[in-house]
């Protein structure tokens, strides 16, 4: 479109394009100003660069917004040359114009999916750390302006793309974004979101986004008091707590919320995101929902790190070490076998426990290489002692396994040549996993029990009572023992209520075929309560602490020879509280 206006603006001249363009005729056009279809927010750019045409003779290229006859706006790309009277001055403007609205929508649409989910239409991470940065900056500025980022991890989604498959999981998590949208909106907290496109940053803007996967995060601006932060935390789980719909059917979800607060301690946007994180992390694993970050968990995550650094140096330089504490026949005293249980030598001059390293092996995945080591040592180990004191039947060796070694696809295949490579009875092994493992997954569980049952291994049930059981699934595994566990046993001289599940269980173990071994027997009268019950089993500090293979073997010597398992214990070590074991 080629345009011929006078430097005042009348209109001398427009081509015919205009109005294939803009839909107006020529008539139209001439009969009014040159201005009055420029869109009220370009026309002062506009002035000005004919402004500069007229007075410089050069006009730059322009982008601004115009009218089409229809109310629709165009955006036109504008370059102006300058016409010069008989005096040398600027009387006329000669303005080529193109039409470029279909080229700047795609530019749009690249730059919104650029920085927006795909799925679900919020900002994405991109644009989060960019806003948040933006926060920060501010911040700098102006030491009153304080914000917050919240890290929502949600719970629920897992069993609707395993039951129902990922189109329902996503349409759940458009329905829980728009939930969430619609609060932040409405939160007399925050503002609106910043527009996309524009420069953000203002304080008192907040910003919904949605990380990845299952996690969502929000930048709450110009916050008052850490209360406004966790205010809106509890707002966002009381909204998830309403059922969502899924294929006709109620889904319920949770979250676990994280709070960091602004600090000009921050060196950068990654820092206080992190912080959000762990404290996210903190509040999954306590059950509390919602945790505000603080020095004391970053204390918590350097000590984590440092401890899973020096774990895999251990299982490299092999500094794991598998004790044995023994199981015996509560009505005899008799050792029938031993449940392996690995120890920490640390740094050449510290035996630790368990207790401060399976989490974080379990998280980081080291659990598997431990458990794989712990298996084939137990295994080897038991073969040793079966030749070295026979007996009818074998000793059994209780190999715990962990969430992580359960879920492996090689489970089975790694069990089987741990047999053929030590040679042990598979009779003499017996697989112990937790009841909450066991129920999880009722079909995967019952699938790998076969496998192992058809090897010949054993397969016991730990921590009985205090998981999600299911009596008609427990019926229909394949499981040889029951595991009482020690919070019953602990209890039960003094509390009616823990006797009362301890005797049941020993009663429901009975009447479905499957032996009972109570753990964490500390003292006289709780071996004679399990005892009196019928529990044929038992393990604790009452006979035996975990000990190393020569002390194990030493008991049984000592068996062999008659002599009562608690007379060989090192001094000092009956009394003390036992520790929940997990591998």
């Amino acid at each position: 479109m080629i345009a011929l206006v006078k430097v005042t603006g009348e209109r001398l001249y427009n081509s015919p394009a205009y109005e294939k363009v803009l839909g107006y005729t020529l008539k139209e056009l001439a009969a009014t100003a040159s201005m009055e279809q420029i869109h009220p927010e370009d026309r002062k750019r506009v002035i000005e660069a004919a402004n500069q045409a007229r007075l410089t003779g050069v006009g730059e290229r322009l982008e601004y917004r115009m009218r089409h006859k229809d109310g629709t706006w165009r955006v036109l790309e504008s370059t102006a040359s300058a016409i010069r009277n008989r005096k040398g001055q600027v009387s006329q403007l000669v303005i080529v114009n193109r039409d470029i609205t279909e080229r700047k929508q795609v530019e749009q649409q690249l730059e919104h999916a650029a920085f927006h989910d795909a799925l679900t239409g919020l900002p994405n991470r991109s644009l989060f750390l960019d806003r948040l940065q933006h926060a920060m900056d501010h911040g700098k500025r102006f030491t009153d302006f304080k914000f917050a980022v919240l890290f929502v991890n949600l719970q629920g989604l897992q069993i609707f793309n395993e039951t129902m498959g990922l189109a329902v999981v996503d349409q759940l998590l458009i329905d829980i974004s728009n939930r969430l949208r619609s609060l932040l909106r409405h939160d007399d907290t925050i503002s609106r979101s910043t527009p996309a496109g524009s420069s953000g940053g203002a304080a008192g803007d907040g910003l919904l986004a949605r990380m990845d996967g299952e996690r969502f995060t929000v930048l709450l601006q110009d916050v008052k008091s850490p209360s406004d932060a966790m205010r809106v935390a509890i707002r966002i789980q009381e909204s998830l707590a309403s059922p969502f719909t899924a294929n006709g059917l109620a889904a319920f979800m949770s979250a676990s919320i994280g709070i960091a607060l602004s600090s000009p301690l921050y060196g950068g946007h990654a820092e206080i995101l992190r912080d959000a994180d762990i404290a996210m992390c903190r509040a999954k694993a306590n059950g509390t929902g919602c945790e505000v970050f603080d020095t004391h968990m970053h204390a918590l995550v350097v000590q984590r790190l440092k401890v899973e650094t020096e774990l895999r140096k251990a299982i490299e330089h092999e500094d794991l070490r598998v004790f044995y504490q023994p199981i015996v026949r509560l009505s005899s005293g008799q050792i029938v076998g031993a449940e392996a249980l690995v120890r920490w030598w640390h740094n050449d001059s510290e035996l630790i426990g368990p207790a401060h390293f399976i989490e974080v092996a379990e998280e980081t995945g080291l659990i598997v290489p431990i458990g794989r080591l712990v298996f084939r040592e137990a295994c080897r180990q038991a073969h040793a002692w079966h030749t070295l004191f026979p007996t009818e039947p074998l000793l059994t060796t209780t190999i715990n396994i962990s969430p992580r070694q359960f879920a492996q696809s090689n489970l089975v295949a790694e069990v089987k040549s741990a047999l053929e490579e030590t040679k042990v009875a598979p009779g003499s092994l017996q697989l112990e996993i937790t009841e909450t493992m066991a129920m999880n997954d009722f079909k995967t569980t019952t699938r790998i029990f076969s496998q192992l049952k058809d090897i010949g291994i054993r397969l016991s049930i730990d921590d009985f009572g205090t998981g999600h059981s299911s009596l008609s699934r427990l019926r229909r595994f394949p499981v040889d023992v029951l595991k009482i566990d020690r919070s019953f046993v602990h209890s039960i001289e003094h509390d009616l209520e823990s006797r009362e599940i301890a005797r049941l269980i020993v009663a429901l173990a009975h009447h479905l075929d499957l032996k009972v071994i109570a753990e964490g027997i500390e003292t006289p009268g709780q071996h004679a309560y399990l005892e009196q019950f019928g529990c044929e089993f038992g393990q604790g500090y009452f006979f035996s602490r975990p000990v190393d293979r020569n002390m194990f073997e030493k008991l049984l010597a000592g068996a062999f020879l008659g002599v009562e398992v608690g007379r060989l214990q090192p001094s000092g070590h009956l009394a003390q509280s036992s520790t929940a074991d997990r591998i």
